[in-house]
Parts: C-alpha cells; sequence; structure tokens
C-alpha cells in the first residue's frame, strides 16, 4: 500500500510539473530573454522574439541596421498583466546610455499569444 502511495505521489508531481505555465510567467520569461539579448547586443537572436506579423512588416536586416550595439545597459521586467489569454502587457526598467549619462526609464511592450508561441509585437 505504501509503494502505491509513493508511486502515485511520484506521477502527480511529474503531472504537475508537465502543466503549462500561466501566461504572465511565460511572458516574463520570453521577455527577459529577449532584453537580456538586446542588452549583449545579439539583435539577430532577439529579431527571433519578434510576432510572425511584425516579422512581416520589418525584415531582420532592417531591425538590427536600427538598433545601437552598447547603448543599452541593463533591463529588468517589472510587471506582466495579461488582459485576455493571447494579450499581454509588459512593463520594463531600462537602463541605457546617451551622451556618457546613465538613465534609467520605464518601457512598456505588447506580447501576443500566436499558435502555442507568445510573440513581442513590434509598435512604430
Amino acid at each position: 500500500m505504501k509503494s502505491i502511495l509513493a508511486v502515485s505521489m511520484v506521477v502527480l508531481a511529474g503531472c504537475a510539473s508537465l502543466a503549462p505555465q500561466a501566461p504572465e510567467a511565460t511572458v516574463r520569461a520570453r521577455a527577459q530573454e529577449r532584453w537580456d539579448l538586446l542588452v549583449k547586443g545579439d539583435f539577430e537572436k532577439a529579431y527571433a522574439f519578434l510576432s510572425p506579423g511584425s516579422k512581416q512588416v520589418q525584415g531582420e536586416k532592417d531591425y538590427v541596421a536600427r538598433l545601437r550595439r552598447g547603448f543599452w545597459k541593463s533591463a529588468k521586467v517589472e510587471t506582466v498583466t495579461c488582459a485576455s489569454a493571447d494579450a499581454c502587457d509588459v512593463g520594463l526598467s531600462i537602463e541605457y546610455e546617451f551622451q556618457g549619462r546613465r538613465t534609467t526609464t520605464p518601457l512598456r511592450e505588447k506580447w501576443v499569444r500566436e499558435g502555442s508561441e507568445w510573440w513581442y509585437l513590434l509598435q512604430s
């Protein structure tokens, strides 16, 4: 009986770890990963986080060309609010350097779910 209970607990724990994350947790992780790439200057990998629609509007070459390496010093996702199952707003704190002066400022982003994945919605 004890062994059946132990096996049941292991199976339940395993199933719980396979449960999908809440949208907020998934978006928080993806947004932070994207910004970590931007801070490192890996703009090509950051481009991969753009929504399919955003990629139709702006190609990778143009996206990379408009960004400045070394500009961003740090980024931290502060808040994620999902108004629906397919759309979230992300609030960040971004530190950048301009004309030798470091500044921290808030930034807002939109993320959308297309298919089974969350994507950054490029705003113009």
